[in-house]
This record gives structure tokens, C-alpha cells and sequence, in this order.
């Protein structure tokens, strides 16, 4: 590993670790997402605060960190660039700040794939909403997008972008592992329910 594809990799975790989730409804006085729905840090789970400002700003600036972290690393090459994507993906997951438990990857990972190549990016945005729509379910849609943009890395571009994907995804659907089981029970919760409290854990 050079000192560059390193750094990119530091730099990418700091990126993905800020918890935008957390801070955006803090800034705007609402409850701590933590304690509510899922407990989890990302756009779904803000939603569940009636916010859907704040939710959309949180899908925006969770997928622009990984963006950003893979932009400013690319111009040092391709490895550095996938170094980026992983650990922006992995502050995401595991910030430091809050514990090691962040969100569940969906949008960080759209937004590393913008950055890395941009019509893995457009496979996810379509198979996200295809999935959502029939569905109501954030986390099949999350989990189905992602496997898609992996899938066409594979196809479109190159075994070293396919093997990064996949890696990231194997990541993803570990940490959809709890929504997995309760989309086989079918006790999921869709898209749009509001909490205020969380008895049981819900979807990303």
C-alpha cells in the first residue's frame, strides 16, 4: 500500500464518519434520531421524524461524503480513489464518534459509485426506485440496488472496481442483516411510518 492509497483511506473514514443524520437534526431541534425507529443515523430514520427536509438533505450530504472523499483521492490514481471509497464507506458504517455505530451504507455507497463510475451509480438510483416503489421497503431496495451496482461493475468495468463493490456490499447486507430476517417474518416497517419511540428496530 503507498503513502497515498493510505492516506486516501484515512481520509475517506474521516469523511464518511461524520454523522450528518445526527447533526442535521440536532441543528434543527428535533428529537435524537437514536432514540427513535431504527436508532440508526441515516435518511430512513430521519424520515420517521415527520422531516422530510431534513431527511432528503441527510440522503444528499451521506452520498456527497463519499463522493468527495473518492474525487479528491482519484486525482492520485485509481487505487488511492477505491482506497477512499472503502473508507468512507467504512466511517459511514463505524464512526468513531458515535461508538462505531453509524448507518447502514445505501446512500455512501451511491455516492462512492458516482464518484468511481457513474453509471454504477445510475443502476443503484434505478433499481432503488423500482424496488421502493413496489415494495415500500428501504432495506430491499437498499440491499437489491446495491447488489446491481456490483453486479454491473462486473459487467461494465473492471475485476478491480467488481472486487471493491463486492467487498462493500458484503458489508452493506451484513449490516441489513437484522432487516433481512424481519423482511422473511414480514415485520418490516415501510417507507414513511413516523415513530416517536422504538420498541423494535425497524428498516435502514
Amino acid at each position: 500500500m503507498t503513502f497515498a492509497t493510505l492516506l486516501a483511506l484515512i481520509g475517506g473514514y474521516v469523511l464518511g464518519s461524520i454523522p450528518f443524520g445526527l447533526v442535521l437534526t440536532r441543528l434543527a431541534g428535533t428529537t435524537d434520531i437514536r432514540g427513535i425507529g431504527s436508532g440508526n443515523i441515516g435518511a430512513t430514520n430521519v424520515l420517521r421524524t415527520g422531516r422530510k427536509d431534513l431527511a432528503a438533505a441527510t440522503l444528499v450530504f451521506d452520498a456527497l461524503k463519499g463522493t468527495l472523499a473518492v474525487l479528491i483521492a482519484w486525482r492520485f490514481g485509481l487505487y488511492p480513489a477505491m482506497a477512499a471509497a472503502f473508507g468512507a464507506l467504512l466511517g459511514h458504517l463505524f464512526p468513531v464518534w458515535l461508538g462505531f455505530r453509524g448507518g447502514k451504507g445505501a446512500a455512501t455507497f451511491l455516492g462512492c459509485m458516482l464518484g468511481l463510475f457513474w453509471p454504477a451509480a445510475l443502476v443503484f438510483a434505478v433499481v432503488w426506485l423500482a424496488v421502493a416503489f413496489t415494495t415500500r421497503y428501504s432495506s430491499a431496495a437498499s440491499m437489491s440496488a446495491a447488489i446491481a451496482s456490483a453486479i454491473a461493475l462486473a459487467i461494465l468495468h473492471s475485476p478491480e472496481l467488481f472486487a471493491l463493490g463486492a467487498i462493500m456490499v458484503l458489508l452493506i447486507l451484513w449490516k441489513h442483516r437484522e432487516n433481512i430476517a424481519r423482511l422473511r417474518a414480514r415485520t418490516e416497517t415501510k417507507i414513511g411510518k413516523r415513530q416517536s419511540s422504538f420498541p423494535n428496530e425497524q428498516e435502514t
